[in-house]
């Protein structure tokens, strides 16, 4: 595998707090597979950045009373500590709103006018006399055409989960003034999408790295008729059109906002004086997504790329993961029925929220389930009592009875024996899985080391039987130190903490490959252990429960 990656996250919108839907599917996964590339000595860089433009920012701020640009900056800042305190670990963290995109973005709308594949066209769109202005997208408020819901914007409903096309909504009205709009012509730039149905089929079927799942629906878009994308909004908050016509229009923020993905990388890797373009060309390249934004990540980007003649390369990799419910229903800010990462990290560790999300989320669409009285159960019965048990008892009894000193082995038996082949194989299979994206799937296997672990002592019973006492205790902690490397990715600052504890610094710099070395010698000294995991009471989960009103 080539040893140059890029890894990109869908870019948060800087309008609110994260929550932990957009952690499940997105930026965990992404963080995991990173932290064990890095570990594995890759040349990896995980990079993201907030998206600052569009309609809803631009509501949001005028209802504040904010300049957007002071209200996207405050937004940039709180997801970027928000994510750091979840052990999230950006090598770069921007903004669309940076000089950088906004000369990418407009160097892409140039060259894709100039070769046809952007031309102008007069629509009718929603104004409002009052306001005096023009009104896209979510300026628009209304009444679902299809389930009848009320207060919906014009681009989709929110209840039902239909999108609308332009015109659909019923009773509409202005979402700034509540006055009926009327319709007024205007010009508007659209990309052709429809010339590259070919293209885009053809990079689909041969590009066997992206899930089939998402491929074959995709594909029926396909068939069934692409239309030509309208990629301008006539906002005063946006990446200005790069022509003189079309003053007082800027680009739509899905025209503009993967392309962060480039520019971000690009300064970045200018920064650490390397070549960006030549590192992205050469590099494979990860996005990673939630299935919402499937349409935009597998059409409009690849198309742009390709009508760019792959001046940039596209993607190897779309991991593409479902949403995360919370108790059965969906998030929703709205309705208070969600759970921000901010308020998840002032009351429990980070970890446990890594741990849990990792544990229940597929490499696939299928969608899945934060439930409170799970997280207890996963918690205190998997991290806990597995775990936190092996490497505890392990530690302490070295401590306790041994002062503090690792014992010189005796003759392998066939339980120690056992073990050390354990360790090369949680190692290998656990690397195939999370190389294949499959985090979940990598996580249980060394699950199940940690369980082999926890028997291998039971049956040694060091408490009991004096001449097992020198070579369980030698093995074990050769095995605790083989499961702090590869549970580094998911746990890394419970890691970080075993290490000072096993009294090895720079542990990470020995890396994946060599985690099931028996590099812990007779005679090395071990510091005074403490659990590294402690039970959740379920006093605390009631206390959430509450926070949310009814459950059931």
């Amino acid at each position: 595998m080539n040893k140059k990656i890029i890894v990109t996250a869908a870019l948060p919108y800087a309008n609110g707090e994260i929550h932990l839907g957009h952690v499940a599917s997105t930026y965990l996964p992404a963080d995991i597979f990173v932290k064990f590339l890095k570990l594995k000595h890759y040349e990896a860089f995980y990079i993201c950045a907030t998206d600052d433009y569009g309609t809803p920012i631009l509501i949001r701020a005028e209802q504040e009373r904010k300049k957007p640009e002071d209200y996207v900056a405050y937004w940039n800042e709180r997801d970027y500590k928000d994510f750091k305190d979840l052990g999230i670990d950006f090598d770069f963290f921007y903004k669309t709103s940076s000089k950088e995109n906004e000369e990418m973005a407009q160097y892409f709308f140039k060259e894709l006018y100039k070769k046809n594949y952007i031309y102008k066209k007069k629509i009718l769109q929603p104004y409002c006399e009052y306001d005096r202005k023009f009104l896209p997208d979510r300026y628009v408020i209304g009444t679902c055409p299809y389930c009848k819901a009320e207060n919906q914007y014009s681009d989709g409903c929110e209840k039902c989960g239909k999108a609308f096309e332009p015109g659909e909504v019923l009773d509409p009205r202005c979402a700034l003034c509540g006055k009926e709009p009327t319709n007024r012509e205007t010009e508007h730039y659209f990309f052709a999408l429809s010339r590259f149905s070919y293209k885009l089929e053809e990079w689909l079927k041969e590009n066997q790295n992206l899930q089939e799942e998402v491929k074959n629906y995709v594909l029926n878009w396909i068939k069934n008729g692409l239309k030509d994308w309208d990629i301008t909004r006539d906002i005063s908050w946006g990446i200005p059109i790069p022509l003189d016509e079309a003053e007082g229009k800027v680009l739509y923020g899905w025209f503009e906002n993967h392309l962060c993905y480039i520019s971000s990388t690009l300064k970045y890797l200018k920064e650490k004086k390397m070549d960006g373009k030549t590192f992205w060309n050469s590099s494979i390249i990860y996005h990673f997504i939630g299935k919402d934004i499937v349409y935009h990540h597998y059409l409009f980007l690849p198309a742009m790329r390709l009508g760019m003649d792959e001046e940039y390369k596209l993607p190897d990799y779309i991991p593409t993961r479902g949403h995360l419910l919370l108790h059965n229903q969906k998030f929703s800010k709205s309705r208070g029925w969600y759970v921000s990462l901010r308020e998840y990290l002032d009351s429990f560790p980070a970890d446990y929220l890594r741990f849990y999300l990792a544990s229940i989320t597929p490499y696939s669409q299928t969608d899945v389930n934060f439930d409170w009285d799970e997280f207890l159960i996963k918690v205190n019965n998997e991290l806990v009592a597995n775990v936190g048990n092996f490497i505890y008892r392990t530690l302490s009894f070295i401590y306790n009875r041994l002062k503090g000193k690792v014992p010189e082995p005796k003759n392998l038996d066939k339980l120690d024996e056992e073990l050390v082949e354990e360790m090369r194989r949680v190692k290998e299979e656990a690397e195939n899985r999370i190389i294949n994206n499959e985090i979940e799937k990598g996580l249980k296997r060394i699950l199940e080391f940690s369980d082999k672990c926890n028997r291998y002592f039971q049956q040694k019973e060091p408490w009991a039987r004096e001449e097992n006492v020198a070579n369980c205790l030698f093995y074990s902690i050769n095995a605790v130190k083989c499961l702090s490397l590869l549970l580094y990715p998911y746990l890394p600052f419970s890691c970080r903490v075993l290490w000072t504890q096993l009294n090895l610094k720079d542990l990470i710099h020995e890396g994946w490959d060599r985690a099931d070395e028996l590099s812990i010698k007779a005679g090395h000294e071990i510091s005074k252990p403490f659990p590294l995991f402690k039970k959740i009471d379920k006093v605390d989960i009631e206390r959430q429960k509450r926070k949310l009103g009814r459950i059931g």
